[in-house]
């Protein structure tokens, strides 16, 4: 990742093809010892590529993969529950809410004390 994150700068900096001694010669700036494999291994894999083609196409292929909230089953699962026994739930609460409140008390003083 750092080594694509360097490519990446150096072409917003103006260089329009990067090589491997400038993402190098870049990382070293930082104190990052660059492993010469993968960075070759880089270079020629975005070499003749058009960046933000390779973005574009990373974001529509990361747009399909699901990335918020439980799963479908999870769900489902999680909404008969909260049907079947919602009350259970709220006592489990506010022993949570006791419980951070007498954490206050053993350290002897109170934040706006």
């Amino acid at each position: 990742m750092k080594y694509l994150a360097s490519y990446l700068l150096l072409q917003l900096g103006g260089n329009a093809s990067p090589s491997a001694a400038d993402v190098k010669a870049h990382l070293e700036t930082v104190g990052i010892e660059a492993e010469q494999e993968r960075l070759d291994k880089l270079i020629s894999e975005l070499e003749g590529k058009d960046i933000n083609e390779l973005i574009a196409e990373g974001s529509s292929k990361l747009a399909s993969v699901p990335s918020g909230g439980a799963a479908p089953s999870a769900a489902a699962g999680g909404a008969s529950a909260a049907a079947a026994g919602g009350d259970a739930a709220a006592p489990a609460e506010e022993k949570k809410e006791e419980a951070k409140e007498e954490s206050d008390d053993d350290m002897g003083f109170g934040l706006f004390d």
